[in-house]
């Protein structure tokens, strides 16, 4: 579906056609595709909350489905605000979907860790075999027939895969459950193993918070600004312009700057066997996503040849 976004909406108006797109210009595709695919990645942090907290990973997965399949129902209709609540409701569903997947899976091989690289083995085959019929099937849709019918098939999969989930819920058992009352009481009342000197706490201090909240308010803004100035020519931030320097790319420096502080700032309040974890996680996060991105591109460009 997220190909399929860029080339309905960047391909030439054709009246009366099925196969006619929006006609936008490349950059303005782009940013909605960027603000879009950025806040993919961060709903899953509230979904993944509300699951520990109080849904359950199950009923978060069922609820994170439902959605996203109204949303690729919305995304069939071809009309502006149907587009937009698509992509709301495939954000939104998305957040409650795909942290909570794995958290079952993990679950499941609790007990089971020799078989655990296995099971997620097969999932994620799974899921890039999923990727590379469904980029066929909604793409053939989409060229044979018209845009909206291969957003449309990407619901009914959608739809397909939450019933079929739904009627598997015998084989998980208590697994996913909801949170019991005494199991949110234990984990607040959980206190912190000090027997162990490599493990003592690294609580947020004042200005830790202070800096995040800034840091999240500059990374939203420019997400959502972004496509506002380059679509409908809103600039919320203009307010930061420097010289010939636009304010959201002020913004957007500023909050990276704020963000490596903060690393570096708590990094430095570790204990030197944690802190040497922490690095080391961030410098294999930092190339998988390269690589991860590379990968993207690749597939991206070699769709839009072949459409």
């Amino acid at each position: 579906m997220r190909v399929l976004l860029v080339n309905f909406l960047t391909t030439a108006i054709i009246v009366g056609s099925p196969f006619s797109g929006w006609g936008w210009d490349p950059v303005q595709a782009g940013a909605l595709y960027g603000t879009y695919a950025m806040l993919l990645y961060i709903s899953p942090i509230f979904g993944g909350i509300l699951a520990d907290k109080y849904l359950g990973y199950r009923y978060a997965v069922v609820i994170g489905a439902a959605i996203m399949t109204l949303g690729h129902l919305f995304m069939a209709f071809n009309t502006p605000l149907f587009l937009y609540l698509g992509l709301a409701a495939l954000v939104i569903g998305t957040g409650f979907f795909k942290p909570n997947m794995t958290s079952i899976l993990s679950e499941m091989y609790k007990g089971f860790p020799q078989k655990k690289d296995g099971a997620y083995t097969i999932f994620y085959m799974g899921v890039n075999a999923g990727a590379f019929f469904g980029m066929m099937l909604c793409g053939y849709l989409a060229e044979k027939i018209g845009w909206h019918w291969g957003f449309g098939l990407a619901g009914i999969f959608m739809l397909l895969g939450t019933l079929q989930f739904w009627f598997a819920k015998p084989i998980f058992g208590k697994i996913g459950d909801p949170p019991t009352a005494e199991q949110r009481a234990a984990a607040k009342a959980q206190k912190w193993d000090t027997s162990n000197p490599d493990d003592k706490p690294n609580p947020f201090t004042k200005l830790d918070t202070f800096l995040i909240v800034v840091m999240t308010l500059l990374g939203l803004g420019y997400a959502f600004n972004d496509p506002l100035s380059k679509i409908a020519n809103i600039d919320i931030l203009s307010v930061f312009q420097i010289g010939d320097y636009a304010g959201q790319y002020v913004a957007i420096l500023t909050a990276l700057v704020l963000f490596i502080f903060v690393i570096i700032s708590r990094l430095i309040r570790y204990t030197k066997v944690v802190r040497d974890r922490m690095i080391a996680v961030i410098i294999f996060a930092f190339f998988c996503d390269i690589l991860l991105d590379v990968f993207r591109a690749r597939s991206f460009f070699v769709s839009i040849i072949c459409t």
